[in-house]
């Protein structure tokens, strides 16, 4: 049996896992954690019966704890809430799926408890990699990828050299902007930046895919996770998401992975790592899909990705400079308090104000996402 906790279960990649869960009787629920999405949570409760469920905002939690006292799970609240899912001693897998820099700690303290960790959310590698990996080192903690993109390298990696290693090649869809320039991009509204292509996922994410800065985020996440220079990690634009990512070795061989775009594939490979399982779900047909294009990114219209190698190269706090930022920004532009292009703005701007610390703590990492809060308070209301 393989028993697992899922930070963020009523996300998109939360919902996805228990869709997996469901296809997998070997896979038992253990405890389910959220932000504040009740209804959706105590769904989940009776159907898969964890012994443990937590909601970050206590006066959700004390809610949810009323409507569920007919069963027998035990309901938390905060980071403490959060912490006793990730460490439940029943728990040998933890999926983070959690959106934002609240993954952090829990991540750490899954991993000091020797949880394999299914990594869904960036923003634990983004900000915190120089702390997150040497740490699974030592504890022997697998990190196992969950974004598509970083599955997809995971996999071409398979029984292959570190050190013959040429490129990794991130693919990215393009978004629903791919090739337009700044120019087209100053009447965009919240609809239409939620209109991806390709991919179904949480708001959040969508936008941050239309800007660019998740493959920025990205970029990042696979310097820490692979273990390699920046200047190996090239982004490519493949609008049809066929191509995963790929690995470029030193021979110019290159190993790609590919499928349709579902996020419940790399979701269950990392379950099962080094398993794989029978997937529902449409497959590839060659004679269908015709052809795959491929593109250079756009890095001027398209700042947030030039922004993210920009941080990623400082390195030290930067990184969570660049994300807290976008999170900002992007949950404005979402509530429609400030435009498109003033997400990559704000990010900019706060990237040049900062006082850069050179290999932050845990407690500097957090204390650096509030300054940055702060700071584009501050600018916005001005």
């Amino acid at each position: 049996m393989k028993y697992i906790s899922i930070l963020g279960s009523t996300g998109s990649v939360g919902t996805q896992t228990l869709e997996v869960v469901r296809e997998n009787p070997d896979i038992q629920v253990v405890a389910l954690a959220a932000g504040s999405n009740i209804s959706l949570l105590e769904a989940q409760i009776r159907e898969f019966k964890p012994l443990l469920a937590a909601v970050y905002e206590e006066e959700k939690a004390k809610e949810l704890a009323l409507k569920v006292k007919d069963t027998a799970v035990v309901v938390m609240s905060g980071m403490e809430g959060l912490i006793a899912c990730s460490t439940d001693i029943h728990t040998n897998i933890v999926v983070t799926a959690l959106v934002g820099m609240i993954g952090i700690v829990p991540t750490i303290e899954a991993i000091k408890a020797g949880k394999d960790i299914a990594l869904a959310n960036k923003e634990t590698l983004v900000t915190a990699g120089h702390i997150i990996m040497p740490l699974a080192k030592e504890r022997q903690v697998r990190i196992l990828p969950v974004d598509s993109e970083h599955s997809a390298i995971f996999q071409a990696l398979n029984g292959e050299e570190k050190n013959e290693i040429e490129r990794i090649i991130l693919t990215a869809s393009g978004g629903p902007f791919r090739g337009k320039k700044r120019e087209d991009l100053k009447k965009i509204q919240v609809e239409d930046a939620l209109k991806h292509p390709n991919w179904s996922m949480g708001r959040k994410i969508t936008i941050d895919s239309s800007t660019m800065v998740n493959k920025g985020l990205e970029v990042m996440e696979a310097r820490w996770l692979f273990d390699v220079d920046l200047e190996k990690i090239q982004v490519v634009i493949q609008p049809q998401s066929i191509i995963h990512s790929a690995v470029e070795y030193t021979d110019g061989s290159i190993m790609a992975q590919m499928g349709m775009p579902d996020m419940k594939l790399p979701i269950q490979y990392a379950l099962y790592y080094p398993d794989r399982r029978y997937l529902k779900g449409e497959r590839i047909n060659f004679f269908k899909l015709g052809r795959l294009d491929f593109f250079e990114p756009d890095y001027e219209t398209f700042e947030g990705l030039k922004l993210a190698f920009e941080a990623a190269k400082r390195g030290g706090s930067m990184p969570t400079v660049y994300n807290a930022a976008n999170e900002y920004a992007v949950a404005k532009f979402l509530n429609r308090e400030i435009s498109y292009l003033e997400i990559t703005e704000l990010i900019e701007k706060a990237m040049e104000a900062h006082r850069f610390r050179e290999n932050p703590s845990v407690s500097e990492i957090l204390e650096t996402e509030k300054e940055t809060r702060e700071f584009l308070d501050g600018k916005l209301k001005r």
